[in-house]
């Protein structure tokens, strides 16, 4: 069957095109979905589409979140039926087999009268989500979200949910005022000269119990660093990418001995937790994808101010192009399938 899939054919070549795609029949564990809307991970396919990551080889499709209507399932599927809407990390394809019985795939029941180009975003509050599971951020705790993206605005949120008092901190000021839009009341243009001061206004000198570094550039955390308070801690949610070299001991003094000290550090990664739940562990990625599905239908986490751009498969060049150029319009990317002609 054809598959009209977004194809990285090499560094910084982008093509749309008709896949011969070998999707039926399925396993027994299988569902087939035919995506109505899949969402751009700037960070992750930015660095696929330059050719820096070594787990992705050209030609490949890209993405990881998708919301797909299922069209088929195998004999021993009981997640869901035909007729479902489901959010599940597929790509920007038009078609996506979901295999159930695989422990990494994901398939989540959308709930019923949500915004389904809104219900695509779950996967990158899931990403988020890890910084609040391996946090201590009780009610009233200060927290700092450096770099105000869709992984750092959706901690920012969710550390306000889970009882935080919320500073999130971005040079853009187009993204801070998308903070504020999505409720997170100390939204500060970053100015490295204040914002020591700006911080210590805010906290009456006692600095952030958790700092959540979204930006993933290794060069934010050095000058972060005395934003926090005694016993605090660092969590990194972002992926750092690119080479930093610096002298080290005057970060690990301040983490050991300096100004406040004794900080914890923490790596927040997505993967930490398994896919499916698991009676041994609390939290898993489905749990929290279903929670983030709700949050959103129920409005308590904001996702309309982020959702810059809905296009057309067909205009995968534009997005990619604005995500790289135009970071300050450019925020959520989402890609609506629904006008692609199906072919079965």
């Amino acid at each position: 069957m054809k598959n009209t899939s977004v194809v990285f054919t090499g560094p910084d070549s982008i093509e749309v095109k008709e896949i011969d795609s070998d999707l039926l029949p399925l396993g027994e564990h299988e569902i087939l979905a035919q995506t109505h809307y899949s969402l751009i991970s700037a960070g992750t396919e930015l660095a696929c589409l330059s050719g820096v990551e070594a787990w992705f080889s050209f030609p490949q499709t890209p993405g990881y979140a998708s919301v797909s209507e299922v069209v088929a399932v195998g004999d021993k599927v009981s997640a869901a039926a035909p007729g479902d809407m489901v959010y599940s990390m597929g790509g920007h394809c038009q078609y996506q087999v979901i295999d159930t019985g695989n422990p990494r795939a994901l398939c989540v029941k959308a709930p019923a009268g949500m915004d389904l180009s809104q219900a695509v975003f779950t996967r990158m509050i899931c990403v988020s989500f890890t910084a609040l599971r391996i946090s201590t951020i009780e009610l009233g705790d200060y927290v700092a979200v450096t770099g105000l993206g869709l992984v750092g605005n959706f901690a920012a949120q969710l550390a306000g949910l889970q009882g935080g008092r919320v500073i999130g901190l971005d040079l853009s000021e187009k993204r801070v005022e998308l903070a504020r839009e999505c409720g997170v009341a100390h939204a500060l243009t970053l100015d490295p000269a204040t914002v020591e001061a700006d911080i210590a206004a805010i906290t009456d000198g006692l600095g952030v119990t958790t700092l959540i570094e979204a930006t993933g550039n290794p060069r934010a955390l050095p000058p972060a660093l005395p934003l926090v308070g005694r016993y605090g801690e660092v969590i990194f949610l972002g992926t750092p990418r690119g080479a930093y070299e610096t002298d080290l001991t005057p970060v690990l003094q301040h983490v050991h001995l300096d100004g406040r000290g004794n900080l914890t550090f923490k790596g927040a990664h997505e993967w930490r937790y398994p896919v499916p739940h698991d009676p041994f562990v609390k939290h898993s990625i489905a749990r929290n994808a279903a929670l983030a599905l709700e949050y959103i239908r129920k409005g308590d986490l904001q996702v309309s101010p982020l959702h810059s751009h809905t296009l057309k498969p067909e205009q995968a060049q534009q997005a990619y192009d604005g995500l790289k150029h135009e970071k300050d319009e450019y925020i959520g990317v989402v890609f609506d399938w629904t006008g692609v002609a199906p072919t079965i």
